[in-house]
């Protein structure tokens, strides 16, 4: 990045744009696939409908502001605005992307033998591996961890090289998460939805833990941030904590819809499966209806009695 953008203000966050050309690049081919693919999907898939498209929608245009807009842009100089951008490449996005089920898209729009390679695929012990919720959300938590308490994150603002793949790799862990724990896609194998919300919790608190070290800890980037002699905005203590904000409440309030999908899919599986209880149980009892002994007196049952009165 070399030339910074001036005092944020109202005119600043309506013209103020950021070229992020691996990112539009990557936008705009997995925008293109997913439209093609919805397009020819055969008439006997499973359903993905409108909604679905829609969630895409929504994710694409939130990716391109989070890396184009102003956010892009005061990025590489607020460390609020990088918090912000952070929370929506691996939360908000790929959130609204896994809700598109861009697998369904995929499987319905190819012959039978590409629908042959993704089952092969999933059914993988490799992709058991990296699907399984504990490794995606080992993999969510760790994420920011790494990036703000590591050098990784200085190195991230000084260097495209590092930057762009950076950007990028939070959007596919977080798809990967949301793809594994959600279970609106195909997945190698399907887990009680009572594991996500336990998950969740223990994520809630590693992600308070992250906001009050961030908050209470030394500067991040320190170097970094007085190097750009900014002479306008917070300083860098009140910016670090204004971003540990960012990330610990204003995460919690846009995982709250996530955690309400958690619910209706675990109220959604425990319905089936009290209606398979029932079928068993209706079934179980049909089968002791038909070997039931026929009416009679009760001595007529037993084998012995009856033969002992038989010869009475």
């Amino acid at each position: 990045m070399g030339v910074y953008p001036g005092p944020l203000t109202w005119a600043a966050v309506v013209q103020t744009w950021h070229l992020d050309l691996v990112s539009v690049s990557v936008i705009v081919l997995l925008a293109s696939a997913y439209a093609w693919c919805y397009r020819h999907t055969r008439e006997d898939a499973q359903p993905a409908g409108p909604a679905q498209a829609g969630c895409f929608g929504v994710g694409i245009v939130l990716w391109a502001l989070a890396t184009t807009s102003v956010i892009g842009a005061y990025a590489y100089v607020l460390f609020w605005m990088r918090a912000l951008q952070v929370l929506l490449l691996l939360y908000v996005v790929p959130f609204f992307l896994a809700q598109a089920k861009p697998i369904t898209v995929v499987h319905n729009a190819l012959g039978p033998a590409g629908r042959d390679r993704i089952d092969r695929l999933l059914a993988s012990r490799l992709t058991r591996l990296l699907a399984h919720p504990l490794t995606t959300s080992v993999a969510m938590l760790a994420t920011p961890w790494l990036l703000y308490l590591t050098p990784w994150y200085a190195a991230a603002l000084e260097s495209e090289w590092i930057g762009a793949p950076t950007r990028i790799l939070l959007v596919a862990i977080g798809f990967s998460y949301f793809y594994a724990r959600l279970q609106a896609d195909p997945v190698p194998r399907r887990y009680s939805q009572l594991i996500s919300l336990l998950i969740t919790i223990a994520e809630t608190l590693g992600d308070g833990l992250l906001g009050l070290v961030i908050w209470q800890g030394s500067l991040i980037a320190e170097a970094y941030y007085s190097g750009l002699h900014r002479s306008w905005g917070p300083d860098q203590r009140l910016d670090q904590t204004i971003g540990a904000g960012v990330l610990w409440i204003l995460g919690d309030v846009v995982g709250l819809p996530f955690v309400l999908l958690l619910m209706r899919a675990l109220s959604r599986d425990e319905k089936a499966h009290a209606v398979q209880v029932d079928a068993e149980l209706d079934t179980a009892e049909a089968a002791e209806n038909e070997g039931a002994a026929p009416p009679g007196l009760w001595w007529e049952n037993d084998p012995q009695l009856r033969e002992r009165f038989r010869r009475n």
